[in-house]
């Protein structure tokens, strides 16, 4: 696996790899991760891949991480 990049954000880490044909955006927010893998084939360049992390993205990622943790939280507390 052969990391391409990261893209700074004040909340994330945000790391783009190059894998099997695939580029993955792996995403980190405390205890929780995202990836979304998109095959090679489907972009024309690393810096595509890049690009596709906009604040839309970011926006729709940070509210999953928040649903990530309150379902986390709401399995906890049945235990």
């Amino acid at each position: 696996m052969r990391v391409v990049g990261e893209i700074a954000h004040p909340e994330l880490k945000i790391t783009i790899f190059h894998w099997n044909n695939r580029y993955l955006i792996k995403l980190e927010a405390g205890l929780f991760e995202q990836t979304y893998k998109i095959h090679e084939y489907d972009i024309s360049s690393e810096e595509e891949v890049k690009k596709l992390v906009d604040e839309t993205f970011i926006k729709s990622a940070m509210i999953r991480f928040n649903e990530m943790a309150e379902s986390l939280q709401n399995s906890l507390n049945k235990i």
